[in-house]
């Protein structure tokens, strides 16, 4: 987290000094509105996953493991095609009623997709989104709004951050 966050100051740094450089104001105002909430989204979901992940680990809540691979999930997600030894005995008609219950046995609760749903809607999250919002409509009223640098300003740091993640891995 520390790396990542140094690696947006930097990157950050250089936006700011291109910007000086090229004595455009427009571009340095949107980029850095665009930059920093951009930023405060990433951050904030980051937290708030985690925040998920530890309840869910002290609740003793952990997610069953499935031992196919990426692919074989995508195009299988419901595990239809794998042939099963003991299905091999029963009659078509048996198998299919207990998958059926098998489905039923695993739907979620209303209770459960709520509990996943905090993550998603953390006030850390709405916050950040609140002010990128903001933003927007600041530059936009104050007709100050320069829609290529703005964009690029917003793109850079989930690039940032992935590239750290996948960097630490």
């Amino acid at each position: 987290m520390k790396k990542t966050l140094n690696a947006l100051l930097i990157i950050d740094i250089g936006i700011i000094l291109f910007c000086f450089l090229s004595g455009n104001r427009e571009w340095l105002i949107n980029s850095q509105v665009g930059f920093i909430t951009s930023s405060l989204v990433m951050f904030a979901s980051i937290i708030s996953y985690r925040n998920m992940v530890k309840s869910r680990v002290e609740s003793g809540i952990v997610v069953a493991e499935d031992n196919r691979d990426t692919i074989e999930k995508i195009e299988d997600p419901y595990d239809i095609f794998t042939e099963h030894e003991e299905d091999k005995d029963k009659p078509f008609e048996e198998v299919v009623k207990e998958e059926k219950e098998n489905l039923k046995k695993n739907r979620r609760s209303v209770w459960q997709v709520t509990k996943d749903s905090k993550a998603a809607l953390s006030f850390y999250r709405l916050g950040a989104y609140g002010l990128l919002i903001f933003g927007f409509f600041y530059l936009n009223n104050n007709e100050i709004l320069h829609i290529a640098s703005y964009m690029f300003a917003l793109a850079v740091p989930p690039v940032i951050v992935v590239t750290m993640l996948m960097r630490e891995k």
